[in-house]
């Protein structure tokens, strides 16, 4: 795991170790997850011992231990040092984990789920916006990829006492820290529903602080979508003696409009307050779902293109008629619900791969992110879209060498973008650094390891199998993945 500011150098820490789970602390007994805690591993080094007693030190030539010593420390100095990219790096042996640098994250918790998950989101709190201090709480929903379709679960999380992970100097100042409950354990608590499969992608209704229905939406591998309401389940978490009604573990609607086609695309869109959901198929339909006073109703004529599969779906954030897909097909294409034909009002070739994910921007909303099964990614301009030319892309970045499996427009800084792949890394980048400026030019020139890195590289989160990234909205800079061994909560001080 590795980070690099704009004037800074990538660091990381790559170290053959064990290939063993880290100690674990438990503030209790979990039934879904526990918190491990990253830098509980003991290193052990490979390379000489020096033991030197008062006899051998009269016998040796002292300046022969002393090229010893300074050779083991030499050593270790470049086994810290090391820098894992993944454009760059030797995949990793059997024996070799990567440990994070915590000198780089201000916090990072990791927590073992009993299954993989494909797929996180966060569920907005009532704690405040901006939130910046420590310990640090987030409340969160995610779904299993279980071996047997019958042990799927829908789990809803709440972890609380997140501590701040952050390493300083000796010689910095403490003082800041003394009201902080640095050195606390984290705690998790859980509430879980069952389902029959596999969830592909999870989403939570952007509305809940507003409208106190917690409405979360899941796309499942036989093609049905439900929609939970997990209001309960959030009250639970802050409500001692709280008992969970029956009928809250049930899903309030069932979308069976794909019939048993297995499906991706999921959106609600940020706009519509009473509840309007997208969802897409593997054949390509994509059928809108809409709350009346009474029931939830889904369009039986769907948005169609092409037999491609729809990959992601996004509502515009500033338009509530328009949403964008992303195919297998390799296009991204803009859709207008007003459309009678229910045909793409504009179709763009983004790559010549599946387009996997799609992200429109909070803050500027004529500005759209696309990630492609060949690493690459890019940033639209829609007012470049037109349905007489095919665009160029704004910024276009070829880093990752394996699938991107999403991509997310920080909702605090339109400027920042988080990219996780196949090549198990999350990257964050930052488009407002310039590669003419100058101090970053001259740094480029003196230090070689960074002529092949992006300019705009922030940072480099290593994660198993990572499939899914997101911002949280009241938290400046933190970040939920999944991937397969659990969920990161992270923070960096880059960000």
């Amino acid at each position: 795991m590795s980070k690099r500011g704009a004037s800074d150098d990538l660091e990381s820490h790559n170290k053959k170790t064990p290939n063993d789970p880290a100690p674990i602390t438990e503030e209790n007994d979990l039934d879904v997850g526990e918190f491990e805690d990253p830098y509980g591993d003991e290193f052990e080094s490979d390379g000489e011992i020096i033991e030197l007693d008062d006899n051998e030190d009269e016998e040796m030539d002292e300046e022969a231990a002393n090229e010893k010593i300074e050779k083991l420390e030499q050593m270790e100095e470049q086994e810290e040092s090391s820098i894992y990219l993944p454009h760059r790096s030797k995949p990793l042996g059997p024996d070799e984990v990567l440990e994070a640098d915590p000198s780089v994250y201000e916090m990072l918790h990791n927590i073992n789920l009993p299954w993989p998950c494909l797929t996180v989101d966060i569920l907005p709190d009532n704690l405040g916006d901006e939130r910046r201090s420590f310990p640090a709480s987030v409340y969160m929903a995610t779904a299993t990829q279980a071996s047997k379709a019958k042990d799927n679960e829908l789990i809803v999380m709440k972890a609380s006492s997140l501590a701040k992970t952050l390493v300083k100097d000796e010689d910095e100042d403490d003082e800041e820290d003394e009201d902080e409950d640095v050195d606390s354990d984290p705690i998790l608590d859980s509430e879980t529903i069952p389902l029959r499969h596999t969830t592909n992608r999870i989403r939570v209704s952007p509305h809940a602080q507003q409208t106190g229905e917690y409405l979360t939406a899941t796309m499942s591998e036989n093609g049905e979508a439900y929609i939970f309401d997990l209001s309960a389940q959030y009250k639970a978490f802050d409500t001692p003696g709280y008992m969970i009604p029956k009928s809250s573990k049930r899903p309030i609607h069932t979308i069976r409009a794909h019939g048993n086609v297995e499906g991706y695309g999921l959106d609600w869109s940020p706009l519509i307050n009473t509840g309007a959901l997208l969802t897409g198929d593997v054949s390509g339909r994509v059928h809108l779902t809409s709350r009346t006073t009474s029931n939830w109703v889904t369009d039986k004529t769907p948005f169609f293109a092409s037999q491609h599969s729809i990959e992601d779906i996004q509502w515009s954030t500033g338009e509530n008629t328009v949403f964008a897909t992303a195919d297998t097909e390799g296009y991204v294409r803009i859709w207008d619900t007003r459309s009678k034909k229910h045909k793409p009002a504009i179709s763009v070739k983004a790559s010549n791969t599946d387009v996997n994910v799609i992200s429109w921007c909070n803050k500027i909303n004529h500005l759209l992110a696309s990630g492609h099964d060949d690493g690459s990614w890019s940033v639209w301009d829609l007012r470049n879209f037109t349905a007489k030319t095919n665009p160029t892309p704004v910024a276009n970045y070829d880093f990752h060498k394996s699938a991107v499996t999403s991509i997310s427009f920080n909702p605090l800084d339109e400027s920042i973008i988080a990219v996780s792949s196949e090549d198990n890394t999350v990257t964050l980048w930052d488009l407002a650094v310039e590669a003419d400026d100058e101090e970053i030019s001259t740094q480029r020139k003196e230090i070689k390891e960074l002529n092949d890195i992006p300019p705009q590289l922030l940072f480099v989160h290593w994660q198993r199998d990572v499939k899914d990234v997101r911002w949280h909205k009241q938290i400046p800079g933190c970040l939920i993945s999944t991937g397969g061994d659990g969920l990161n909560i992270w923070k960096t001080i880059s960000v």
